[in-house]
C-alpha cells in the first residue's frame, strides 16, 4: 500500500501489478524474506500487506495462480535499476576513431597524430587511419601507401590490422584494432625468489 498512490501516474512504465491491480482471486504467496506462506485469497493477502505497510507485488502473472510477494515496492524498484546499471557498466563500448592524414603530413603533425592513435588503442579504441588526396595527389597513390605502411609498421606491436590500406575515392582507408596485450613477468618478481636460493 506504501506506493499505490505514488506510482498511479507511472503505471505504464511498470512491469510489474501492485495491490489492487491484481485482478487474480487468489494468489500464491511469499512474504518480505521470500518465505513461502502459501496460497491465499487476494482480499487476505492485502490486509497482510497493509499490516506490514508493504506492497503485494505480482511477480510471475502466468502461474496459476500468480506468483505475489510482500515487499516494500520502492526498494526492489530501485534493486533492479541498480542491477541493470551494473551490468551496463561491466559493457565495454568500442568506439572508432579517425585519424586523417595527407601525402605530405609534416613530421610534428605525423607525431602528433600518432601520439593520437596510441592514446586511442591504449584505451581499447579502434582507430580508421584516412588518408586523404586532393587535385593530382592522386596520381601518386605509391606515397599514400607508403605512408599507411610506415605507420603500420611503426604500431605493430600494438595493433592487429582489421582493414588492410584499400582506396575508397579520393581516399585510402586502414582500420586497426588494440592488439591482445602480452603479459610480461617482472624483473621485480623474480629478484626475491632469486635471493632467497
Amino acid at each position: 500500500m506504501a506506493t499505490e498512490f505514488r506510482d498511479r501516474r507511472h503505471r505504464e512504465e511498470r512491469k510489474h501489478r501492485l495491490n489492487r491491480e491484481i485482478m487474480a482471486p487468489e494468489v500464491r504467496l511469499s512474504g518480505p524474506e521470500n518465505e513461502p506462506l502459501g496460497i491465499v485469497s487476494l482480499a487476505e493477502a492485502l490486509r497482510m500487506a497493509g499490516e506490514l505497510d508493504v506492497d503485494l507485488v505480482e511477480i510471475a502473472a502466468t502461474a496459476n495462480p500468480p506468483v505475489c510477494r510482500l515487499m516494500d515496492y520502492g526498494k526492489f524498484k530501485y534493486q533492479e535499476q541498480k542491477k541493470a546499471a551494473e551490468a551496463k557498466a561491466k559493457q565495454t563500448v568500442i568506439e572508432i576513431k579517425e585519424v586523417k592524414f595527407r601525402p605530405g603530413t609534416d613530421d610534428g603533425d605525423y607525431n602528433i597524430k600518432m601520439r593520437n592513435i596510441r592514446r586511442f588503442l591504449a584505451e581499447g579504441d579502434k582507430c580508421k587511419i584516412t588518408l586523404r588526396f586532393r587535385g593530382r595527389e592522386i596520381t601518386h597513390q605509391e606515397l599514400g601507401m607508403a605512408l599507411l605502411n610506415k605507420i603500420r609498421d611503426e604500431l605493430a606491436d600494438l595493433i592487429i590490422v582489421e582493414q588492410f590500406p584499400r582506396l575508397e575515392g579520393r581516399q585510402m582507408i586502414m582500420m586497426i584494432a588494440p592488439g591482445k596485450k602480452k603479459v610480461a613477468v617482472k624483473p621485480a618478481a623474480e629478484a626475491p625468489q632469486g635471493a632467497s636460493a
